[in-house]
């Protein structure tokens, strides 16, 4: 059925509640076709996937078309075409659903972004989409799952730094003998003085 303003479509014979008659209009005229069996594929589709279908291109009248140099013969001209973006979905998941529920033709648009859907002959044409990588997740990082275990972390980590500390002290074997023959507040400068050492040292080391 074609209205030549989508405004015209009887709102009681409209059943597609994820579209309306103005989303799936002509973009140049305002005039929409009504396809029922193009349409309920689409709103099949668009319940099998759960996610909103963002479509850039429903009906084109002749004129749209060709203005927009589609094909001589394009079924956008016969309300049986979409064209959907493809941000929010996976292109292999997104064409295995369109053909589950009777989608025949089939454009890859990768370039522009988005993917046409037709209900005409079995066709394709342009270059699919790659397979989607899949990311693998990162290891969690592992919290003790017993107060014994968080002892046991805890003493490794004091051992570890009891041993870079003797490390440490091995490069200062004068240290000791030289603070008692200090005055106490020659002392303070000299501990002050051993601790960038130290920490001096353990860059080092770190680094090695």
């Amino acid at each position: 059925m074609l209205y030549t303003d989508w405004r015209d479509v009887p709102q009681a014979t409209w059943r597609w509640a994820n579209f309306s008659p103005r989303e799936l209009a002509c973009k140049g005229t305002g005039a929409i076709r009504v396809d029922s069996d193009a349409l309920d594929k689409l709103q099949a589709l668009r319940e099998l996937l759960g996610r909103p279908l963002l479509v850039t291109s429903a009906y084109r009248s002749p004129s749209h078309n060709k203005r927009v140099r589609g094909a001589k013969r394009s079924p956008h001209m016969r309300g049986i075409a979409f064209d959907i973006r493809m941000e929010n979905h996976d292109p292999q998941e997104f064409e295995a659903a369109a053909r589950k529920v009777g989608f025949t033709g089939f454009g890859y648009y990768r370039k522009s972004g988005f993917m046409h859907i037709d209900t005409g002959l079995p066709r394709s044409w342009g270059k699919p989409w790659p397979e989607t990588a899949t990311a693998l997740a990162a290891e969690p990082v592992r919290q003790p799952e017993t107060l014994a275990e968080d002892r046991e972390a805890q003493a490794a980590a004091g051992a570890g730094i009891a041993g870079t500390t003797a490390a440490a002290v091995e490069h200062l074997p004068v240290v000791g003998a030289v603070l008692g023959d200090l005055a106490p507040t020659a002392q303070l400068v000299a501990l002050a003085v051993a601790a960038v050492l130290i920490c001096y040292i353990l860059y080092r080391k770190g680094s090695e």
